[in-house]
């Protein structure tokens, strides 16, 4: 069993407050209710992970209870902080922080906990549970998730807070376990918001030395506060996470660094109050089992039957007044900002709902007939450079990006400008060699509102970022793709940069539309599309070599939006369907015309996104 320095084993100091009637409630009995329905919950599911819920409960009754902004009526409230449960196999934590302040789940919820349906999956699912807000049991996604929440609120402080109208000032709070930081994209992502000076966010390390094979000294011996602070992070070392009024001082210290993210960590023991568990691998994942709740219940005093929380308790945490409050108060500073800054309140009143400006079907409607008309023989990567050029001046929430292959991907445009630490109004992000963090703070930029982000890297390096797309495929996200250099017509980097089976990998990704267009028609088309959908990702996979014009006709476009059509007709009775894609159509249309000419008759079919093409009616 496993002890700290910092963190003693012991009983929680026992501060007392009053709650929201007037009676008073102690913190620890407070904390204790995450305990007992965390445990309770996992019993009765017979699977699920009690003791990271058990070993941050007072952590997050601190955070809950005295510093998150949040509205449990209205769990989508623009201005709300963001709070991340990275180690998202603790998911009782969130499920029985949610229930406790007011949120729309029930106890019938919580003890649905990890069944078919339910609204408490085994993991915290964004789209299932309000108040969740991003997709979390993949190690590390989650903090890059959260990292990507933090871009997104100070890029939109920068464009939208005028003096007098802070209508975006709201933080991001993650919490994080050592998996989380064993796994590389923690890395990528916290050296990058090292880099951004993301003042507002804030992540806590439950520091409790167990992963699920046992204790990490074998695995994971990093100095964690040296290698945040190398990052530039301001780190808060060897807070106890049992003891309310060092959590608070951890947290005011955040609060009161505006200019660099603050890592805190607390030092906890994993499965805080199970007698002969606690502080081991034992109560990681598996349930404690009924006799060592009866213990558990003993050891915390804590004597309500299975799923009942006394009333006294529930109303220390109601949060549904003073949420309302809260937001009460932010829709008052937004009533004035209407008044004084109309266009910028209506811009951010149609961003956040994800709605496009008026003019941008017309205005990329007219690029897409110059491109029919022009003819062009073209890399697609150009076409697709030609096209954000276009779109991106129509469309002020898209955020760009590269990791590091800006000048391959062919992401930049003209009116491109850099987001950095200093200057916080750009709309282009230098990711640099970071694919994963990548794509998951894509889906973080996403999953805060605002802005339509989309990254670039090569397609073979597709695989890097793979896990971020799958999961914004899972949470319907609008995120967009750049894959450049998409077949062996990359040439002399050889087969370690030539593509092969990644096509073939983000086909198979239930609901990810990979467009893979064979010249500067369909390219526009596929960047259409992607921006026009909002309830999934899309992929967009370009050439690097020069692709012949192949879409002749102006009433073609329609069809090719279908995601496949009729390029060719066959002439004569017809014999063969070749169907292709991208820098294949090229090969399909020169083998149909052999056999044309040997008096064979070949249609070929061009499917840009199989996809779209499958979700078809007819």
């Amino acid at each position: 069993m496993r002890s700290y320095a910092g963190c003693v084993d012991n009983p929680i100091e026992d501060l007392v407050l009053q709650n929201k009637t007037g009676s008073t409630i102690s913190r620890q009995h407070a904390a204790n209710a995450i305990r007992a329905l965390s445990m309770d919950a996992v019993q009765k599911a017979n699977s699920g992970h009690p003791g990271a819920p058990m070993g941050m409960a007072d952590i997050a009754e601190v955070l809950w209870n005295d510093y998150l902004k949040h509205n449990p009526a209205n769990p989508s409230w623009s201005d709300r902080d963001r709070f991340v449960l990275s180690n998202g196999h603790g998911s009782m934590l969130i499920y029985s922080l949610l229930h406790l302040t007011g949120y729309d789940l029930s106890i019938d919820d919580i003890q649905d906990f990890r069944q078919l349906h339910s609204k408490t999956p085994g993991h915290p699912e964004y789209g299932y549970t309000p108040g969740v807000e991003t997709t979390t049991g993949p190690l590390g996604q989650g903090l890059a998730n959260a990292v990507g929440l933090a871009v997104a609120e100070k890029l939109m402080a920068a464009r939208f807070n005028k003096s007098g109208h802070q209508v975006v000032d709201h933080r991001t709070w993650c919490f994080v376990g050592d998996g989380c930081l064993m796994e590389g994209i923690s890395h990528e992502a916290c050296s990058l918001a090292g880099t951004l000076g993301l003042g507002k966010l804030t992540v806590v390390y439950d520091d409790n030395g167990i992963s699920i094979d046992g204790e990490i000294d074998g695995w994971f011996t990093d100095d964690t506060p040296a290698r945040f602070e190398a990052y530039g992070w301001h780190v808060v070392r060897d807070v106890d996470g049992h003891d309310p009024k060092a959590i608070a001082s951890a947290f005011d210290a955040a609060i009161g660094e505006g200019s660099r993210p603050t890592l805190i960590c607390c030092k906890t023991i994993i499965g805080k109050g199970s007698p002969n568990k606690q502080g081991s691998e034992s109560c990681h994942g598996s349930p404690l089992g009924e006799d060592e709740i009866l213990l558990t219940r003993a050891a915390l005093d804590w004597h309500s039957a299975p799923f009942v929380v006394p009333d006294d308790v529930y109303a220390h945490w109601d949060a549904r007044s003073s949420g309302s409050a809260s937001e009460a108060a932010w829709q008052s500073t937004f009533a004035a900002y209407q008044v004084d800054c109309p266009e910028l309140a209506a811009e951010f009143e149609r961003r956040m709902a994800g709605d496009l400006p008026e003019a941008f079907l017309s205005g990329v409607d007219d690029f897409i007939a110059q491109c029919v008309a022009n003819e062009s023989d073209v890399a697609s990567r150009k076409a697709s450079q030609q096209a954000i050029a276009t779109i991106a001046p129509m469309l002020p929430e898209l955020l760009g990006g590269s990791a590091d292959l800006a000048g391959s991907n062919l992401t930049l445009w003209p009116g491109a400008q850099a987001a950095s630490a200093s200057d916080t109004e750009g709309n282009y992000i230098f990711y640099g060699v970071r694919e994963f963090a990548m794509a998951a703070m894509m889906n973080g930029i996403a999953l805060h509102g605002g802005f339509i982000p989309y990254g670039g890297t090569f397609l073979i390096f597709m695989e890097y970022a793979r896990n971020a797309v799958r999961m914004a495929a899972l949470m319907k996200q609008r995120a967009i793709y750049v894959f450049t250099h998409d077949s062996v017509g990359l040439g002399e980097d050889g087969p370690t940069h030539q593509p092969v089976e990644q096509l073939t990998a983000m086909r198979s990704t239930p609901n990810l539309d990979t467009w893979r267009p064979c010249d500067a028609v369909e390219s526009a088309i596929a960047w259409k599309q992607a921006i026009m959908r909002v309830d999934g990702p899309s992929a967009l996979v370009f050439s690097r070599q020069t692709l012949p014009h192949q879409v002749g006709a102006a009433e073609r476009v329609s069809d090719v939006a279908r995601g496949a059509y009729v390029l060719r007709e066959e002439q004569g009775e017809l014999e063969a369907i070749i169907i292709a894609t991208g820098s294949e159509i090229s090969l399909a249309t020169e083998a149909a015309d052999k056999l044309a000419a040997a008096g064979r008759g070949i249609r070929v079919v061009s499917m840009p996104c199989a996809e779209v093409f499958e979700r078809q009616d007819v």
